[in-house]
């Protein structure tokens, strides 16, 4: 296995050159994800079939030209689970490369099983044994080892051969446009963003408060996440997600009353203790007429086991009628999504709001005449 580590612009320059009209490219990054909210992108790892490149992305390098050929629409991008590569370039480059064609997600279309790691399929496909022990490595570091380039060389040399095997299986099964689809839908998920209003909903029992807590739940994870967005922190380096609901019952007056909240750290209150104060405080004064509803669990709805057995059971007939796993044309997590969506939204709010994963992808175009009643 050859392979260049670019570093200088000369280097990139000609590699560019090299792969500007290949029709196929298969892409990995190796990133780091320490306390930031956001990766760290660490390396750019490139094959077309014959060139095998290493982009260093610390490097003092212009990328304008790599990334037009990422953006051409003619060149498919072959990756293996690229939900946090996806979250890469859209921080880092500013778009998702497309059309991008998911490996890991097209042997769950075939029925390889879910959630099928790279290591598993090069041994499935390839009968080959790779090496996984650097993966937890430090990626930022210069230089990188040559254990660690072989290693990430090693990624998308092994990713090209496993894709033409996997593509001729899709192609006879006419499942490409799926492929194709559901990395769009992966990148449209990854690329919203709930507003602040909204962002407690998702808070871990929520629904125990009481709208007076909601108020002052809905500000705390609002200024949670805008925090955690000025200063690239993780959110649970901000305030971590079980203390924001029991701060949000106690409300605290002062920073001794905080830290006297049972797992609130020491550290969270010297950090950002007066800020939830504040949080508090604001929440207080707002209008109960202006207080948020309780929250219902799905399970609080009389009617969801009868509906979600019902729905349930349309999907398992035309995952059969098509050809298609079950889990994969809708999860548990997609009919509840579908559900909630539905129940627990106001029109004005479903229209402020991306459709649920059943109405919003190829998945609609399989399940619509089955849930032409959810399709509002």
């Amino acid at each position: 296995m050859q392979y260049q580590l670019i570093q200088n612009q000369n280097q990139l320059n000609e590699f560019v050159e090299q792969i500007r009209n290949k029709p196929i490219l298969a892409i990995d990054t190796e990133f780091m994800r320490r306390r930031t909210l956001y990766p760290e992108v660490a390396l750019i790892q490139v094959f077309d079939g014959e060139h095998l490149a290493l982009i260093d992305p610390l490097a003092e390098l212009s990328l304008f030209d790599f990334w037009e050929i990422l953006r051409d629409p003619t060149v498919l991008k072959v990756l293996h689970s690229p939900s946090e590569d996806i979250e890469v370039f859209q921080k880092y480059a500013g778009f998702v490369p497309m059309p991008l064609f998911d490996t890991q997600f097209a042997l769950q279309l075939l029925g390889s099983g879910n959630c099928m790691g790279f290591a598993h399929m090069v041994k499935n496909l390839l009968n080959i044994e790779i090496d996984k022990s650097e993966s937890r490595t430090n990626w930022l570091q210069r230089p990188l080892t040559e254990k660690q380039l072989d290693y990430a060389a090693a990624d998308v040399f092994h990713l090209l051969p496993c894709f033409e095997i996997i593509i001729k299986q899709i192609n006879e099964a006419d499942f490409f446009d799926i492929v194709i689809n559901e990395s769009e839908l992966v990148a449209q998920k990854r690329a919203y963003q709930i507003p602040d209003e909204h962002l407690y909903q998702d808070i871990k029992n929520s629904w125990q408060l009481k709208p007076a807590d909601l108020a002052v739940l809905r500000e705390l994870a609002a200024w949670r996440r805008n925090k955690a967005i000025r200063k690239n922190l993780a959110l649970n380096f901000v305030l971590k997600e079980h203390n924001l609901v029991e701060i949000a019952k106690r409300k605290p007056t002062s920073l001794n009353a905080l830290r006297n909240i049972p797992e609130v750290e020491s550290i969270e209150v010297n950090r950002s203790g007066v800020e939830v104060l504040k949080c508090i405080e604001k929440a207080k004064v707002v209008p109960v007429s202006d207080f948020p509803e309780p929250l219902k669990r799905l399970i609080d709805f009389p009617a969801y086991k009868k509906v979600a057995k019902e729905i349930k059971q349309k999907i398992t007939k035309a995952a059969k009628e098509q050809g298609i796993p079950e889990d994969v044309l809708a999860s548990k997590k997609q009919i509840n999504q579908l559900i909630s969506w539905n129940w627990k939204l106001t029109a004005e709010q479903r229209a402020q709001t991306p459709k649920p994963d059943l109405l919003n992808s190829w998945r609609y175009v399989y399940v619509k005449d089955a849930l032409t009643e959810w399709d509002v």
